[in-house]
């Protein structure tokens, strides 16, 4: 293929993935071969709206060396694998796609693929070893997975998918389909536990909230506000981002700025200011997986490598008193302290998602959502681990010293 029409095909490529949800940010990354001996794959930690094809690399299959200044995907050498391995593909799209990553965490193949499905992915999609993200390990768990099966989609342990298509729009159907696959995957596991049927994870949330409720009593019900932060004020707005108050950061427990009234829960939003300078924004999130995993009220650990990286290596479980808005302020912020830690869950009231500005904020919250949704559907299936502590915090280190400056 010429040289600048696979760049430009990569740059909408990535572009068109934004657009449907398989990939946000700087996640996943894509390819295309351009040669037997070459390919041009996306650069390291930018995002993908804002690429042209002056920023996609060209990289070479036998030694991964490359020439310029701008750096390729940390993970270039997973793509010359698929590439060496399956010569009918010529397009390789790496995901972190929401539901491939439930099945990532809860580590099965998923086989008997059948119909439309089977025609594009194949009749299974096996899971490969785990390794952390852009290493060999990472590299050789893919290839023992294309090596054991003829399937044109890996899921990665605890990562996220790759797919392969002989050119984009074959890739672009591998990877929806492994969406609907891994979907009816989490179905059928539901409707074995319960003799129902369903076609929503709004039922897996159900069943499982049920299963693991606690014998107390429900936490009062919150308003969810968001706010940012701004010198030493915070701005606290609704879900339609209508303002709902200014209020002091440092000042007296109701110093209202404008407004008017002073809500309870900005002390909580004060209290996690206060605490985490690095913090500008906070959105509470009332997605249903999160709220599900509120209303279970256990510490959660990362299950997706995304989770350890943005949200940290533990989520604690805190609950806020409308009663007592200080004390159980102080006692919340406590559990979200620590530096890298930027999300909390508030007892049956969803979580508070943090971050450096607005954006952070809701990459905290996307990922968050991702793997309590993780936790939840794993629950079907027993037991499963969590990464380890070392690579959560090795990952965790490494994304807010390195990557969350690239974007």
């Amino acid at each position: 293929m010429d040289l600048l029409q696979a760049k430009e095909i990569v740059v909408e490529a990535g572009k068109q993935l934004v657009s449907t949800g398989l990939i946000a940010r700087t996640w996943g990354n894509v390819s295309c071969r351009v040669s037997d001996t070459q390919f041009v794959i996306t650069p390291s930690g930018r995002d993908y709206l804002s690429l042209t094809p002056d920023d996609i690399v060209v990289v070479n299959l036998e030694d991964l060396s490359y020439e310029g200044d701008i750096k390729p995907s940390s993970e270039k050498g997973l793509h010359a694998q698929c590439y060496i391995l399956r010569k009918e593909c010529n397009f390789v799209i790496h995901t972190h796609q929401a539901n491939a990553s439930i099945v990532s965490a809860i580590g099965c193949d998923v086989n008997g693929i059948t119909g439309y499905s089977k025609e594009i992915i194949g009749d299974n999609i096996p899971v490969a070893a785990y390794g952390l993200p852009g290493t060999g390990k990472l590299r050789k768990g893919v290839v023992g997975a294309l090596n054991r099966s003829d399937s044109k989609a890996v899921i990665m342990r605890h990562h996220g998918a790759v797919c392969l298509g002989a050119d984009y729009d074959d890739a672009f159907k591998v990877a929806n389909e492994v969406e609907k696959v891994c979907a009816e995957f989490i179905y059928k596991k539901y409707e074995e536990a319960t003799g129902k049927a369903t076609d929503t994870f709004k039922d897996v949330y159900a069943y499982i909230a049920d299963l693991k409720k606690r014998a107390d009593a429900p936490a009062a019900k919150l308003n969810a506000y968001d706010s940012i932060r701004i010198d030493d004020a915070v701005i606290l707005s609704d879900k339609e981002g209508n303002t709902v108050a200014t209020v002091g950061l440092c000042g007296k427990k109701d110093e209202l700025i404008i407004g008017d009234k002073y809500p309870s829960e900005a002390d909580l939003h004060k209290a996690i200011y206060n605490k985490r300078e690095d913090i500008g924004a906070i959105i509470h999130s009332q997605e249903d997986a999160i709220v599900t995993a509120s209303k279970i009220g256990k510490t959660l650990k990362p299950l997706l490598d995304d989770f350890a990286q943005i949200v940290g290596v533990t989520v604690k479980c805190a609950e806020f008193d409308p009663n007592d808005t200080l004390k159980s302020s102080k006692k919340a912020a406590k559990k979200i302290a620590k530096k890298g830690t930027n999300a909390l869950l508030l007892k049956d009231n969803g979580a508070v998602c943090c971050g450096s500005n607005k954006d952070e904020a809701s990459a905290a919250e996307m990922v968050m959502e991702k793997n309590c949704k993780s936790v939840i559907s794993s629950e079907l299936f027993g037991k499963t681990k969590p990464i380890g502590k070392l690579d959560s915090v090795l990952m965790n280190v490494i994304y807010r010293v390195k990557y969350s400056k690239q974007k």
